[in-house]
């Protein structure tokens, strides 16, 4: 997934969740946050981000927030890009799972698909020829399953939290991806670390400890829990690495 335009600002303030307030080339701008989450441990004034300038003379405003600069105080500072554009991590996954590297044999890859009461961000096919089941036929087809996906940019100490604010619908997506597996589809909730170099990804039971209560009820129950982090330049993100889930 690449971004064009891309002009390097530092950030001022974020008078509420839609936009922030940055200095580029010497002047204050309003600008648009690509993630309307409260990324408190990102947005510090006087950070450096990246804006993507966008092509439509219509839009109120001219810029969009998709990447930050964090720094990171252990043993040594150093500085982590981190990717905060909230509609990205769907699209990663896309290209990440068509590119063949979900499931062998994919034949479709359905995004927005209705379940029970949930809407989840994909549902999957994959073709019978050569493959072995992992679970119960279903409805003629050798595998069929549902993903949702979620963008982690909370990071403490090289490790990875989801959430960084309570989210009852992420229960919701969990209770019914469990109730899907338990109807004989297969179902996974995908962690896309927008980031790199990270040691693993658990639950913020901290901030939601119902969330993470669920998650470990849907993975008992065989929904398969993923994590992978991302490679990230101002100009572009892509997932790389899976990495380790401690629940």
């Amino acid at each position: 997934m690449r971004y064009r335009n891309i002009h390097r600002a530092v950030f001022l303030s974020r008078p509420n969740r839609f936009i922030a307030k940055v200095l580029l080339g010497g002047e204050e701008i309003t600008v648009h946050v690509k993630n309307t989450g409260r990324c408190r441990e990102l947005l510090v004034p006087g950070c450096t981000v990246y804006l993507e300038q966008s092509d439509n003379p219509a839009r109120r405003t001219a810029f969009d927030l998709v990447a930050v600069e964090k720094e990171n105080v252990s043993r040594e500072t150093f500085v982590r890009l981190i990717n905060m554009d909230s509609q990205a991590p769907n699209r990663l996954f896309g290209e990440w799972a068509r590119a063949g590297h979900f499931v062998p044999g994919l034949s479709l890859l359905r995004p927005e698909t209705v379940f029970e009461n949930s809407r989840f961000d994909f549902y999957w096919e994959a073709g019978r020829a050569g493959f072995e089941p992992v679970s119960t036929e279903v409805g003629g087809l050798l595998r069929r399953g549902f993903v949702e996906v979620k963008g982690c940019t909370l990071e403490e100490d090289g490790w990875t939290y989801f959430p960084d604010a309570p989210t009852e619908r992420g229960v919701k997506h969990l209770e019914e991806l469990l109730l899907a597996r338990e109807q004989g589809y297969e179902a996974a909730v995908c962690f896309v670390i927008q980031m790199a170099g990270v040691k693993g990804f658990s639950p913020n039971d901290r901030t939601h400890p119902e969330f993470g209560a669920a998650l470990r009820r849907a993975a008992a129950g065989g929904v398969k829990v993923l994590a992978y982090e991302c490679e990230v330049t101002p100009e572009e993100v892509y997932i790389t690495t899976k990495v380790p889930v401690e629940l």
